[in-house]
Order: C-alpha cells, then structure tokens, then sequence
C-alpha cells in the first residue's frame, strides 16, 4: 500500500501500545510516516524491534519499551521513560487487546474473563491517566485515541468479556472527553470490524471469506484501515472530534449487529 508521508504530526511523539502485529504495527508505521517520533510498546520484544527496524529504514524515529499495560507501575515507568527520551508526550493510541480463551459463560474462569478486563479496559485506563498526568502540565493540545469493537455494542457467542471490556472503554472515554476537552485534549475511539489481523486468523482463514461477504464493501478491515483512522484523530483535522466511538467496519453492522 502507497503511503506517502505528509507530515502532519512533525515534531510530536506517539505511544502505540500493541504495537508489534496487527492494527498496532500498522499504526505505529503511520504515525511514523506523518512525521512523529513512535514509542513501541508491547509485551513481546521480538515483534516491536520488527516494527522499530521498518520504522528506521523508512527514516522514523521508534523506540521499543516492553511492558504489560495492565501494570500500573509498567505503565509509569514507560511514560517517564517517554519523557526522558523525548522530553514530552503528544498521542496516545491505546490499542493493546486480547480475545482471551472465548467460549461460553459457563465455560469460563475468572482468571479468564480478569485478564481480559486486564488489558483491554484497565490497560487503556492506566495508559490514559498516566499520559494526561504528562500533558495537562506541558499544556501541549494531545490526543487520546483507543481501539474498541463493533462488539462493544454487537457480541457472538464466547464474547460475554471481550465485549464487555470494549463496551468499557466506550462508556470511559466519555466521562475522559470532559475532563480533558477544557485543556484542549481530545479523546476518543475507533471501533474496528472485523479485521485481518493475527486474531482473527488464529480462527483459520476459512472465516474470512464469510464474514467478507457480510460487509457492505465485501471484505474485511486492514489494519492500515483502522490505523488511518486513528492517526487522523490525532491531527488538527480532528480537533473538533472528542468523546465520539467512531465505526470503521466496512459496513459489516449496517444490517444490524450480530
């Protein structure tokens, strides 16, 4: 895909959580191309040093932290080490998720349905705070931007936690959306469909065809699609655009959800 930079981000810094595979590493690469400087983080190492090369070869700046997001002291010491690195912090794309094991409620443990809470709605709460924490004082006009779900409002069978924990984070960005808009700082959502990425293909490839020909545009996401959109919430083409779950699914709900 032919993404030309335009710089629209030059001289920001950006935090892209989940950023190895998937919508995050697309992202990450986005963010990079439109001129900012991109913190890669992650709980797998190998996969953020992948996209940290692409990043440098295009001529990016990236830097690699691996945390969990879930940690609140993880979360701490990855935006002072922003901080150190960059001298301050622009954009948040919280993007970090699991699926977890699925299944029906009653199949479930609650070790099951905590990690996913975990890290799909605690994870972006600690990143969100922490990240504020930094840009209410520097008085810098940031971004908060997190992905949510079509099943924050639709579920299937198994996604009782999963949906739950996306349905969260909608509900979350609107009471966040007014506590930063009077300093200037926009938060919000992009609710993907269902998109090509890892997790979906941990399913096998046989459901994508299916699910392809659901859509109104007959096919699934990119992760470039969902990342286009979350880079624009973070550039002055947004800036009237807070507390607002923005849909990007191709028109795979329009029927209604399911």
């Amino acid at each position: 895909m032919n993404n030309p930079s335009t710089e629209r981000l030059g001289g920001t810094v950006a935090i892209v959580t989940g950023a190895g595979t998937g919508i995050g590493e697309a992202a990450a690469r986005a963010f990079a191309r439109e001129g900012a400087s991109v913190v890669l983080v992650g709980r797998r190492e190998a996969p953020l040093a992948g996209t940290a090369d692409a990043i440098h070869a295009g001529g990016g700046d990236a830097m690699v932290v691996s945390a969990n997001v879930s940690d609140a002291k993880a979360v701490d010491d990855l935006v002072s080490r922003t901080v150190e690195r960059f001298g301050w912090i622009d954009h948040v794309f919280n993007n970090a998720g699991i699926q977890g094991s699925g299944g029906p409620i009653v199949d479930m443990d609650e070790a099951g349905f905590d990690e996913v809470i975990a890290i799909n709605l605690k994870g972006p709460w600690l990143m969100t705070g922490a990240a504020l924490r930094v840009l209410i004082p520097s008085g810098r006009p940031g971004s908060i931007v997190n992905t949510s779900s079509f099943l924050s409002t639709a579920a299937t069978v198994g996604t009782s936690a999963y949906s739950a924990s996306k349905a969260g984070i909608d509900a979350m960005i609107r009471a966040v959306a007014l506590e930063a808009g009077p300093l200037g700082i926009p938060v919000n959502n992009v609710n993907s469909g269902v998109v090509d990425t890892p997790m979906l293909r941990a399913h096998g490839e046989a459901v994508i065809p299916p699910l392809a020909a659901r859509a109104a545009l007959r096919r699934v996401g990119l992760p470039e699609d969902i990342a286009a959109v979350a880079v624009w919430l973070c550039t002055d083409e947004a800036r009237f655009v807070t507390g607002q779950s923005i849909l990007v699914d191709g028109g795979f709900t329009i029927p209604g959800p399911r």
